[in-house]
Order: C-alpha cells, then structure tokens, then sequence
C-alpha cells in the first residue's frame, strides 16, 4: 500500500519545509515522524519508507528512532488518546487508581482503543506536571487535579462527541491527528490560548515578590560561545554499522583503547 497522490503531495511540501530548518536534514527525523502520524494516526510501513526517502536514510534507521520513542504509534489510537501519569508522585495522589478504574470503565488497556475508535489509553511515566498530580493528558493537553470520577466522566464526553476543554491551555481540544501535525511543527494558532500556568506553579515566583527575593545578577563578562551554530560547526552523522568510525579517536575513549 502506498499513499494516495494528494496525500504524497502534501506530504512532501510538507516534509521539504520541516527539512529546509535543519543543517543536516536527518536531524529532521522527529518532526517528520510526527507528519506521518498526522496522516494516517500511527506510524505505518508507508510512512517510515516516505521517512526515509525523503532524509536519504534507511527504514532500518527509521524504525530504530520511530520504536525507541512512545510518542509514536505503530497501531492506531482513539481521536482522543488519554493518558494516565502513574509516575510517583501521581500514584501517590491517586494515579494508579485512576488507571485501573478508567481502563476498566472504557474496556481497553494500555494503548488500545474503544471499538468507536473515539478514545485510547496510555499509562504515561509523567506528564511533567507534578504540582497539578494526579494529572492527565488527552492529546498533549493538560486535564489537573484528577479523580477516577473525573477521568471516567471525561472520557465518556469525549465518546459522545461533548466540547471538552483542557485545564490549561487552548480553548480548544484538538484530535489526535491534529496534535500530531503541530508537533511536526505546523503551528495551529492556540499557542497563547488560555490559562498558562496555573497558581500552584506560580508559589515561588509570588514568595519571591513577597519576600523581596531577587535573581543574582549575571556575568555579563562570562564568555560565551557564538551563535547560532554553523553548520560546518556541527559533526558529521554516525557512521554506518561495520564500518570503521571516521576520524582520529578521543584519547581515553573505547576507540582509543583498541588502537
């Protein structure tokens, strides 16, 4: 199976602009990945072969990133992916009992999808949000303060097609199809939307104001490298498998050793 021409079409005007932003275009591995998600909801054969086409690399090395990172899917996921934090401080506040009580509520495990296809589920290690905990996520976005009341409550909104909104965030709950492309950075305009950042993660900067607190000043006289980097400044990719590594070997090094 291969894309459809209007699909390739699109995809590699979009692909040839993530590529035009970095020096070396393999460094545009994430992003693209992220596009051919947004295409088809997962990462498939198809999309990796476009990949690695378009970066002059092999499939092999593409699935090598495309499985090492959780972001991307190799099976489809809901419209609505929900993620649950059962990292430490969330399972302490509840997390894990929110997981076992959604996940038996909704039917599915850990990235499985309803049979409407409108909702998945994901255990997530942390959603770095601690001072909301217990947290969760539906497509990146940020739901605070959860209780497994609450998570079943917005997980059956979301399969009946209700408006649900973000803790904080945009006004505005995007699918996952949606997420994915802004991740492979096509901003959708609701960056500055909503609340940024809620009072508990606002403590110390009002402590601070309280208590007369300051930043030290900086060394304005500290060296500091150039900017931004050239790219003759930035080394050459790994070298390929059995091949020798290129270049002289850092004293001290593996490489080094065996010479």
């Amino acid at each position: 199976m291969t894309y459809e021409p209007e699909i390739r079409e699109r995809l590699e005007a979009d692909a040839k602009a993530i590529i035009g932003r970095y020096p070396r275009p393999r460094s545009a591995l994430l992003p693209l990945l992220h596009l051919v998600q947004s295409a088809e909801g997962h990462v498939t054969e198809d999309g990796i072969e476009f990949c690695a086409q378009q970066l002059g690399i092999t499939p092999a090395q593409v699935t090598g990133v495309a499985t090492f990172y959780t972001q991307y899917k190799h099976a489809p996921v809901g419209e609505y992916h929900v993620g649950v934090c059962i990292n430490t401080l969330c399972a302490v506040m509840g997390g894990d009992q929110i997981w076992n009580e959604l996940s038996e509520h909704a039917g599915v495990g850990h990235d499985e999808a309803t049979a409407d296809g409108k909702v998945s589920l994901e255990r997530i290690e942390c959603n770095a949000a601690c001072d909301f905990a217990p947290v969760m996520m539906v497509n990146w976005e940020f739901f605070d303060n959860m209780t497994p009341e609450k998570a079943k409550q917005l997980v059956d909104d979301l399969r009946s097609g209700k408006q649900v909104l973000p803790s904080r965030g945009p006004e505005h709950l995007a699918t996952w199809k949606e997420a994915s492309r802004v991740l492979a950075g096509f901003p959708d305009g609701r960056a500055g939307e909503g609340v940024q950042a809620g009072p508990e993660s606002l403590v110390g900067l009002k402590l601070a104001q309280e208590r007369g607190w300051e930043a030290p000043s900086a060394d304005v006289d500290r060296e500091r490298p150039e900017e931004p980097v050239k790219p003759e400044q930035i080394a050459e990719p790994p070298h390929e498998p059995g091949k020798p590594v290129p270049g002289e070997a850092k004293p001290g090094t593996q490489e080094g050793r065996n010479k």
